[in-house]
């Protein structure tokens, strides 16, 4: 919107009421300004009786037409100002209008979710460690079959990262899914199958992670079974808590145990993916207690429920866990030989 004003008034009014200033205000303020330097720097204009000019006893004023530019000047050099101090204020207020939009724009549970999706990703093993089990997997047509399975894990001296290693299927069948996990970076998965090869077990994660580099998965790629499972290649790595919305939804018990009910939303799920999960936070050891998986269309997909925590070698670990997809009517329980190590 263009105003009336002069000395670039249009410019400072298009500004103004970016920054929340009314026109009204900003053209008043303009023409008190102007009329201000006018009665500072006024002088006397006119001729006398006999044709001169007035003068002080110190001298004569300039030539006639010299007045009118000196004011003229005085006020375009005072509009710069104003127009050079209206621009620094606009771009400032916008600065902190953007910076306040930021922040008011999550609500309390939104940033409350994402911190407590923060300290569910923060937590990270202090030692290496291997867990031996099977997957008892019943399909979708109730045949029911058991695979062997095999959970590594691998952390480094600095704590900056650590790997997860599932191994499952008959040697010369076995299927291999590395998981590397780095601090405040997303997942890394690399998967390979009917492979005798042995995943190493080095201390090295990044020389690791190229070893599977032409095996990487992302994104939909993700949406995959793990060794013919319920389990998907994104559930054995928790990829939902690095979705970017996430809210405490309230307070509930599971299970005997008071929980907080975290919902992780994908802004842009697959087609054959995740659109929400919601998880069952144990207040006290953060472990999740039952969780909930939502297809692209909204409706239910899958329930977890992770059973027999026990404290191995100073952390918690799952000793099993059940996992039902709704839709298909299938199932998979994956159990672990919990032994000290």
């Amino acid at each position: 919107m263009k105003a009336a004003s002069p000395g670039g008034a249009s410019v400072l009014a298009s500004r103004g009421e970016a920054c929340g200033v009314p026109k009204e205000i900003l053209t008043i303020a303009r023409h008190f300004n102007a009329g201000s330097i006018c009665k500072r720097h006024q002088v006397p204009e006119g001729r006398s009786t006999n044709g001169h000019w007035f003068s002080r006893p110190s001298g004569t004023y300039p030539a006639p037409n010299l007045f009118p530019a000196l004011k003229r000047r005085a006020i375009f050099r005072k509009s710069l100002r104003d127009y050079a101090l209206f621009a620094i204020a606009s771009i400032l207020l916008a600065a902190i209008g953007a910076t306040a939009q930021t922040t008011n724009a999550l609500s309390d549970a939104e940033i409350q979710g994402r911190q407590l999706a923060q300290k569910l990703l923060d937590e990270q093993p202090t030692e290496n460690f291997t867990n031996s089990g099977v997957f008892q997997i019943r399909s979708a047509q109730g045949v029911r079959s058991e695979v062997p399975v095999k959970c590594k894990v691998i952390t480094t001296s600095t704590n900056s990262n650590w790997a997860s290693i599932y191994e499952a299927g008959a040697t010369n069948q076995k299927v291999s899914l590395l998981v590397i996990h780095a601090k405040d970076l997303p997942n890394e998965y690399f998967c390979r199958t009917n492979s005798v090869e042995a995943v190493p077990i080095l201390t090295d994660i990044p020389y690791l992670g190229h070893l599977f580099r032409s095996h990487e998965l992302t994104g939909a790629g993700l949406m995959f079974p793990f060794a013919n499972s319920d389990f998907w290649l994104c559930d054995l790595g928790l990829e939902f808590l690095f979705w970017p919305g996430q809210k405490i939804l309230r307070g509930d018990t599971a299970r005997g145990r008071l929980c907080k009910i975290l919902e992780s939303t994908n802004p842009n799920p697959s087609t054959n993916g995740y659109s929400r999960v919601l998880s069952w936070i144990d207040n006290e050891t953060l472990g999740i207690v039952e969780a909930e998986a939502y297809d692209a269309k909204g409706k239910l997909l899958k329930e977890f429920y992770p059973n027999d925590f026990k404290k191995m070698n100073g952390q918690w670990q799952v000793g099993s866990m059940d996992i039902r997809n709704v839709q298909t009517r299938s199932r998979t329980t994956l159990k672990f030989d919990l032994k000290k190590q």
